[in-house]
């Protein structure tokens, strides 16, 4: 794992990250995170778990999560967690906070999540990958794919986004990242990694 300066180029840090099968490079760990903090958390797709390091590359923090895709730190110093079968805050003891279950959410299907962000109003953006390219991989335009979904707290859909037609078609969604709630350089701390 690589840790760049995006503005000079430079390479600030390397680690080299664990992972279950070495033969299989696609599958390893997907959407590390530089924390606030200056640590590293990791989804290790292969593994299926999410793990949190220090610069140095010292787990802090591991937790078994079966079909994980992505964690998102969050401000409250919890983790957001995207797997293949619900979206979870979860704490540093491991405890649930929050879940979102993703096998039946009436009148979407979220066959392949990948990220989930925690807005500041404490609603949840889910986005759901479908592959369009593999076998049939056809849309039905009668019944779309949902391309990403709002989720309140109390589980409630704010909105949901499918939009696979002509003159809007956005295609698969792998990631969303809102504008208002980007992070900015000046949130990440490149110099405690040195």
């Amino acid at each position: 794992m690589i840790v760049m300066n995006k503005k000079s180029g430079e390479i600030v840090k390397e680690l080299v990250m664990p992972v279950g099968n070495p033969k299989s490079i696609h599958g390893h760990f997907r959407h590390a995170r530089l924390t606030d903090k200056g640590t590293i958390l990791v989804a290790h797709m292969d593994m299926g778990k999410v793990c949190e390091y220090d610069a140095n590359g010292k787990v802090l923090f591991s937790m078994d999560v079966p079909g994980i895709w992505s964690a998102e730190p969050l401000r409250n110093g919890d983790f957001l967690i995207t797997s293949r079968n619900f979206v979870r805050e979860t704490n540093r003891k491991s405890e649930t906070i929050w879940e979102y279950p993703l096998n039946n959410i009436p009148g979407y299907t979220v066959s392949s999540p990948q990220v989930a962000v925690r807005l500041a109003n404490g609603n949840t953006i889910i986005n759901n990958w479908f592959n369009q390219w593999n076998g049939d991989g056809k849309v039905d335009t009668a019944n779309q794919p949902v391309q990403a979904i709002e989720v309140t707290p109390g589980k409630e859909i704010v909105w949901a986004l499918r939009a696979w037609t002509e003159s809007a078609d956005l295609g698969p969604s792998t990631i969303i990242i809102p504008l208002n709630e980007a992070r900015t350089d000046e949130n990440v701390h490149f110099g405690e990694l040195k």
